[in-house]
């Protein structure tokens, strides 16, 4: 493999047909670039849909409720259905695998003043188990908890964005207080959110403080809970459990699909990990595929060279040379070809979704396209086992040259 005088006679051959080299190779460089792109691209159309999820837990079911738009047992369709704090106990104390829950109720565009400095931001009334299913980070003091709810707190979380609206850069924000639609209320804790600018112009309260501060009664929005156990079929029996509760409970049919919504992240997740799944084995097709017609151009290149060194060849053999040397060189020169054009290649393809990446920064849906090291070993060992299948027919057929026959040749 590494004989100095069997690298000097590959050299030498390249040398002498460069063209012919350079245009096999091209084949097999193109073909590489192409599956890397592809695959980066892919890579970043992923990331980017990731992304989408990151502001709520993977394994979090919400629920919904709507109007009715079917008749069912003697009540007419258009029926307004409404939660309360009794249908979030009814889902956190008899829905199997609830882990975390919360119920919502929001206040649009909320008016709020600290002293003369004031803001619009969206209010948000929570429980505890919000933070974990909105995946909210607390940068600064505590998130609302269970104490809050129960002894009706006028306590508050704010946003980052909310800090900076109302409070210089080295105020104290912790136990200040803002006023919220006129109501008073304690600054606990201040979050930062990865949805993005909108999820950290927002102000948490407690949900049982603002029920009652804001008239609100026993007013929920939509109940959210995360589940113990992510399988996404298991989901699917909770959801199922969840609409055949709520449908008893509210008398309307439950194929109504109006009647009570529920959108489960466990399966969209899934829908979009299977769809990207088959979109990989699709680009590994078509890269595998267009590699796969530089690798037949190789072993054609390959064979016209054996034809060429037929003489050569045969007096290789005819002073002892072994058919296992004589397929060591071709296939050491095959393979040699392919690595050298393949890198080239590769390292194209990276420089292509770097310009890529550079030059779309601000669009959601395509994100950090990229290969990674696994890939990279990956398109190693492709192009190896490329080579060698490129140069492996060329060879055996080298092995057979009848020396006698060869050295009559001109």
């Amino acid at each position: 493999m590494f004989n100095l005088d069997n690298w000097k006679e590959i050299f030498e051959t390249i040398r002498k047909n460069r063209l012919r080299t350079f245009l096999t190779g091209f084949s097999v460089l193109w073909g590489i670039m192409m599956l890397i792109i592809l695959l980066g691209t892919g890579q970043g159309l992923e990331n980017g849909v990731k992304n989408e999820f990151r502001d709520d837990a993977i394994n979090s079911i919400w629920v919904y409720p709507g109007r009715t738009s079917m008749p069912y047992k003697g009540l007419k369709p258009n029926r307004r259905l409404r939660f309360t704090n009794e249908d979030f106990d009814y889902v956190q104390n008899r829905v199997e695998g609830v882990d975390e829950i919360t119920g919502r109720f929001g206040i649009w565009n909320g008016l709020t003043n600290r002293g003369t400095k004031y803001g619009t931001y969206n209010i948000r009334s929570v429980h505890p188990g919000h933070q974990l299913v909105e995946n909210t980070e607390v940068t600064l003091g505590r998130y609302i908890n269970k104490s809050d709810i129960n002894e009706n707190r006028k306590v508050c979380v704010i946003g980052k964005i909310v800090r900076s609206d109302l409070f210089q850069n080295d105020e104290e924000v912790l136990g200040q207080f803002i006023k919220v639609k006129g109501i008073l209320f304690k600054i606990v804790g201040v979050f930062d959110d990865s949805g993005g600018d909108g999820e950290n112009r927002i102000i948490y309260l407690p949900i049982s403080t603002a029920q009652m501060v804001f008239n609100a009664k026993e007013q929920v929005d939509q109940i959210m809970f995360t589940l113990t156990d992510d399988d996404p079929e298991y989901s699917r029996t909770v959801e199922a459990d969840v609409l055949n509760k709520f449908s008893t409970k509210f008398r309307f049919d439950p194929q109504d699909q109006r009647a009570i919504r529920i959108r489960n992240n466990v399966l969209n997740f899934q829908q979009f990990a299977d769809l990207f799944a088959n979109v990989r084995v699709f680009i590994w097709f078509i890269g595998i595929g267009t590699l796969l017609a530089g690798i037949i151009g190789v072993s054609n290149i390959m064979l016209i060279l054996v034809k060429e060194r037929t003489k050569e060849i045969g007096i290789r053999k005819a002073l002892g040379a072994t058919p296992g040397s004589i397929i060591g060189l071709i296939l050491m020169e095959s393979v040699f070809i392919t690595l050298v054009f393949g890198y080239i290649g590769l390292m194209l393809g990276v420089l292509v979704l770097d310009l890529m990446a550079s030059g779309i920064e601000a669009v959601e849906f395509f994100q950090n396209p990229g290969v990674d090291i696994g890939l990279a070993i990956s398109a190693t060992i492709l192009l190896v086992l490329s080579g060698a299948l490129a140069g492996y027919i060329p060879a055996r057929q080298a092995t057979r040259i009848d020396p006698i026959v060869a050295l009559r040749e001109d």
